[in-house]
């Protein structure tokens, strides 16, 4: 397994770059992912959300914190899949902080009450970085024809 700084690094950069994830939860026996904006803080280690305290994905994160966020940039053929630990917080400096013009669309200021944080710690990472996707067309086909394996670019495991 892959744990380099480089690909730690990687992680990160992707994650930030793309910026909106489906976030999945647990809910009872089922998985339910969402589209969430995210906010990338590789120096505190975390991944972080503006979420609503009436929100059923914070009643499932404290059931069970385990989630997984997985970020996709199609055109680009740019994934990663994060694994962590989530927690709800009601931290009001950090809420201010990462206000921005998304957060709109869903509360009328960083002052509204309902407004909670969703921290996930990252434990484990996996990304996908292809050349894009006219190349990788060729490169599938170049190796349908000369009956190899392409090469799609870098892929990595990280423990976070």
């Amino acid at each position: 397994m892959a744990n380099t700084d480089n690909d730690i690094t990687k992680v990160w950069e992707l994650a930030d770059k793309i910026g909106f994830c489906m976030l999945t939860t647990q809910t009872g026996s089922d998985l339910r992912a969402r589209p969430m904006s995210a906010y990338a803080e590789q120096l505190e280690n975390a991944f972080y959300f503006l979420t609503d305290v009436a929100s059923h994905k914070d009643e499932e994160i404290s059931r069970s914190p385990n989630v997984c966020l997985a970020f996709a940039d199609s055109k680009g053929q740019k994934y990663v899949s994060i694994s962590g630990t989530a927690e709800v917080q009601n931290d009001r400096e950090k809420i201010r902080e990462l206000w921005a013009t998304p957060a709109k669309a869903w509360w009328d200021d960083a002052d509204d009450p309902s407004i909670r944080i969703l921290k996930v710690t990252p434990s484990f990472a996996e990304y996908w970085d292809s050349p894009g996707t006219v190349i990788s067309y060729i490169k599938m086909a170049a190796a349908a024809v000369s009956n190899t394996r392409p090469d799609m670019g870098e892929n990595a495991k990280v423990e976070m």
